[in-house]
């Protein structure tokens, strides 16, 4: 593809993303109850590729797409080749507590990344993406007869909004064509409001509003290797490893309390805490190992696991993050697998002989406890790329598109149950930008 016509792309691109952008400071990031917890809902990992491949990319190397999930995997790229990926989402739930059911629909960015070669065997990747959303409202009503009776009627509700993004630079090498390492400098930003309030049709009674607002930072390392082992001429095994290190968070976290009537507002309570200095928290730091098999330029299949220990998180207690005493802060895993096939690269004739299909499952539990019981959470994923433009000849420019079929929690006792259905919609883009010409 010209360079032209790659301009062209990244300008549709970022024509595309604008008003997503726009629409997503005003939306929420997702919608759920479990989103009340902690630092919220964490995002699934990777672009539209590796959610498509049940969220794996530790152990896998793909010279047509930006693995996201290893910063290793940067340098698997031909090495005059500029990438970029962006990734959108679409996700619908459907809760039900106690016969009573609900539903939501949100829409947002996933992913933004560039890709682009240092020297030789090393190259360099930058992006952003969200780490975590937060996105609730839920009201009740009380119906005691000996408390109404006396107050009238009685609301209560609860909204909260925002999210944790995750800027990363990172950069790659490989030694001896086989070993690769890579290290990602990750920052995360990003403000999370929670408010709950309790209001008396009765004006002579008070009212009371009370929240907190988040204004969040802090800064780690992930860091990341593979190694390839050749099978024979057609096939390969790849393992694979990455730690992300704990992140003290920073910033401030007002917390407030006020007493309402319809005239006059009284402070109860009023604090601004340092983050890090009076409310220490942190995210927690993550091993995640994998391994994969391949016969080059057709099939792979892949398996990842993640542990990420959050109980010296600081989550238990602490102003704006322990919603209830119903939480407490656990240790989360997380067991994904994927496989992909490509029928034929080199047909002439067919189209679909050059679109990779997907699928893939894993099954994750959170990282919190509610009423001491674990949170998991199952799905299937299923995606195909279609090459686009030039794409067609060099099956490396494509157009993702993957749904996510799963359900978190369950009907046992207070516990939700969360089904849902993820669409995401993906570009990978790639041309040929380094080469000096030969002729003018």
């Amino acid at each position: 593809m010209s360079r032209r016509i790659s301009h062209k792309w990244i300008l549709a691109a970022l024509l595309v993303l604008c008003p997503v952008l726009a629409h997503g400071q005003v939306a929420y990031g997702t919608y759920t109850p479990y989103s009340i917890y902690g630092v919220g809902d964490l995002s699934q990992p990777g672009s539209a590729y590796n959610k498509t491949m049940g969220g794996t990319g530790v152990a896998l190397r793909n010279t047509r797409y930006l693995n996201l999930v290893n910063p290793a995997a940067v340098t698997a790229r031909d090495t005059l080749a500029f990438m970029a990926d962006f990734s959108l989402y679409n996700d619908n739930k459907m809760f039900e507590q106690q016969g009573i059911k609900s539903a939501s629909n949100t829409f947002n960015i996933n992913d933004l990344a560039m890709s682009f070669p240092i020297w030789r065997s090393s190259a360099m990747m930058v992006g952003v993406m969200p780490y975590s959303d937060t996105g609730f409202g839920y009201s009740f009503i009380y119906t005691d007869p000996d408390l109404i009776g006396h107050t009238g009627n009685i609301v209560y509700s609860a909204t909260g909004e925002g999210s944790l993004y995750k800027a990363f630079a990172a950069a790659g090498v490989t030694f001896f064509k086989r070993l690769s390492l890579g290290v990602q400098w990750n920052y995360y930003f990003g403000n999370i409001e929670k408010v709950y309030s309790t209001t008396f049709d009765d004006a002579s009674y008070n009212g009371i509003l009370n929240g907190t607002t988040g204004k969040l930072a802090g800064s780690g390392f992930k860091f990341g290797f593979q190694y390839e082992q050749p099978i024979g001429t057609k096939y390969s095994m790849t393992v694979g490893a990455t730690y992300t290190t704990a992140v003290n968070l920073k910033g401030t976290m007002e917390s407030y309390r006020y007493s309402s009537a319809s005239a006059v507002s009284d402070t109860l309570f009023y604090k601004v805490e340092t983050m890090g200095k009076d409310n220490k928290v942190k995210l927690a730091s993550e091993l995640s190992v994998g391994i994969s098999f391949q016969e080059k330029g057709r099939w792979v299949a892949t398996f990842d696991y993640s542990r990420s220990d959050w109980t010296g998180s600081g989550l238990d207690g602490a102003y704006g993050f322990s919603a209830s005493k119903a939480f407490s802060a656990t240790t989360a895993q997380t067991f994904r697998a994927g496989f992909e096939i490509v029928p034929n690269r080199n047909d002439i004739r067919y189209y679909f002989n050059h679109v990779a299909y997907r699928v893939g499952a894993y099954h994750k539990t959170e990282y919190y406890l509610l009423n001491g019981k674990q949170v998991a959470s199952t799905g299937i994923t299923l995606g195909v790329t279609l090459p686009i433009l030039n794409g067609y000849i060099n099956g490396n420019n494509g157009f993702t598109l993957g749904v996510d079929f799963g359900q978190r929690g369950s009907l046992d006792g207070d516990m939700i149950r969360e089904r849902y259905i993820c669409i995401s919609i993906g570009f990978n883009l790639y041309d040929i930008w380094f080469r000096k010409p030969r002729y003018e």
